[in-house]
């Protein structure tokens, strides 16, 4: 792992909570000059610590209203059968999180949609994707906590 100082702990703690924050605010806010700050974001984007920069969208406000989390097991643990169905789950967009998982569950989905009915055509297209053995959904009932920031204090003020 890379060495991260305490300027770097302050850029990324600040641009996880609003990335749109001028580059001359952000270094005034940390105690740099605007150039040492924008070399510095640039350098952790090509390090690939800044995987990307997004807007994050509210699902109520466009309507989809139901959160599945879908547990997946399969028979089949071959290179060939991953690669089949990550390929197929990929092209799935109401997917928006796929893990290898341990344990009882090979998969976990996590699926964003307006309805049960969404749903129901979600999964009737997932079931095509790759022979499974059991796929279980349960349905969010509360969303109680939901954090896009990453924990970042044990990269310390070194």
């Amino acid at each position: 792992m890379r060495k991260f100082d305490r300027f770097d702990h302050l850029i990324l703690q600040s641009i996880q909570v609003d990335d749109s924050i001028p580059v001359a605010e952000l270094a005034e806010k940390i105690g740099l000059s605007t150039n040492a700050c924008w070399r510095r974001i640039k350098r952790l984007e090509e390090t690939g610590v800044i995987r990307s920069r997004v807007a994050l969208l509210d699902e109520q406000a466009l309507d989809l209203n139901v959160t599945v989390f879908v547990s997946i097991k399969t028979s089949e643990h071959t290179d060939s059968w991953l690669t089949k169905f990550a390929n197929g789950v990929k092209g799935i967009p109401e997917v928006i999180e796929f893990y290898r998982m341990s344990g009882d569950t090979d998969y976990l989905l996590k699926i964003v949609v307006r309805d049960i009915a969404d749903y129901d055509r979600v999964y009737k297209k997932l079931i095509q994707v790759a022979p499974m053995s059991d796929v279980s959904s349960s349905f969010s009932m509360e969303r109680i906590k939901s954090a896009t920031t990453l924990p970042l204090d044990h990269l310390g003020n070194q």
